[in-house]
């Protein structure tokens, strides 16, 4: 039985007092399709963030693609693994931000390639071929000279997504992708996630886009107050929720 793409078990994060994730412990497995929901707050964001060490985790443990990121010891001590392994494991997965953050002084094109040429010390003659290919998938080729200052929302939103891509992860995570689109623009990220998808890429999403999870996520995660409250296939989660706390939820998204 091969192992999930993503485990993480009883992780739990906190700012100061405040405690964020209160032992969040989730599977995903290779081309899956996971949807997290849940109200502002509840911890989703911070959770992504976990996944790929933008934020340090006080206890529990993270194993990406069978290889450990962080553990806790029978001491209760919260270990991560050598630096140098931090980064080879976090390569594995791309990541989306709500905010484009693309580089506003380099070109569509340069903005893809920057990374695969510093990081992975490609050779240009081989990156470059590929992040023009990336750039029709995501339907933007025509863009590649263009500089980030030219273009919409949702075109940057698209680059960002290819620039991810150009790394060639084996996981996806999105936070939140859309929320800072105008609704004419958000179909198009939505678009160009919904291919991933069919190709079986294994994508974790946070998202308020009831409709994508519904129709593209195979699973759904309810989170609220730092914990997962209910995780069910799309399509049975939105049939019939069976915690009151999600069910409230869905009333006023939906």
């Amino acid at each position: 039985m091969t192992s999930p793409m993503i485990r993480a078990v009883d992780v739990h994060k906190r700012f100061g007092p405040v405690e964020v994730l209160k032992g969040v412990s989730l599977d995903v497995d290779k081309g899956e399709v996971l949807a997290v929901i849940g109200p502002s707050g509840s911890g989703k964001s911070t959770f992504l963030r976990c996944l790929i060490h933008l934020e340090t985790i006080h206890r529990g443990s993270i194993e990406i693609e069978g290889e450990s990121l962080v553990a806790t010891d029978a001491q209760g001590h919260c270990k991560y693994v050598p630096e140098a392994d931090i980064r080879r494991v976090c390569r594995k997965m791309g990541m989306v931000f709500q905010h484009f953050n693309l580089f506003p002084h380099l070109t569509v094109l340069q903005n893809l390639i920057e990374a695969p040429l510093t990081v992975k010390t490609a050779r240009l003659d081989d990156i470059v071929p590929k992040a023009e290919a990336l750039l029709r998938k995501v339907g933007l080729f025509d863009k590649r000279n263009s500089y980030p200052s030219r273009l919409s929302g949702g075109q940057k939103q698209r680059v960002a997504i290819a620039r991810a891509l150009a790394m060639e992860p084996d996981i996806m995570l999105f936070d939140e992708p859309t929320s800072a689109l105008d609704p004419e623009l958000t179909g198009e990220v939505l678009n160009t996630m919904r291919a991933l998808a069919e190709e079986h890429m294994t994508m974790i999403v946070v998202t308020h886009e009831m409709a994508f999870a519904r129709e593209v996520a195979g699973r759904v995660v309810f989170m609220d107050g730092g914990t997962i409250v209910e995780a069910r296939p799309a399509r049975e989660l939105f049939a019939a929720p069976r915690h009151p706390r999600t069910r409230a939820f869905l009333e006023k998204m939906l």
